[in-house]
């Protein structure tokens, strides 16, 4: 598993050829921060790789979560308005 090391970018820029190195031979993600926040990242390929493909399956996913409603009946308004205005009638009052 990779390790994950934080520097800010300061320094990064001093160290820019060794961070690559340290993230594509050692496998090491470095997480850049500016003011003590966290910003971007160095990864390895492999990181970024299995990320996209991560990305890749829920978008997919989303596509036939998408296609699936698009199949779902539909209420007309005027039964979802009488619908609604009796689950309104129904609920207790404060």
């Amino acid at each position: 598993m990779a390790t994950s090391t934080g520097i800010s970018i300061v320094k990064a820029r001093t160290e820019f050829a060794e961070l690559i190195n340290r993230a594509a031979y050692g496998k090491e993600r470095i997480i850049l921060s500016r003011h003590g926040k966290s910003v971007a990242a160095i990864v390895p390929m492999e990181s970024l790789k299995a990320l996209e493909a991560m990305e890749k399956l829920e978008e997919a996913a989303d596509r036939k979560v998408l296609a699936a409603r698009r199949h779902e009946a539909t209420i007309p308004w005027e039964k979802a308005r009488k619908l609604l205005s009796k689950s309104a009638s129904r609920k207790p009052s404060r």
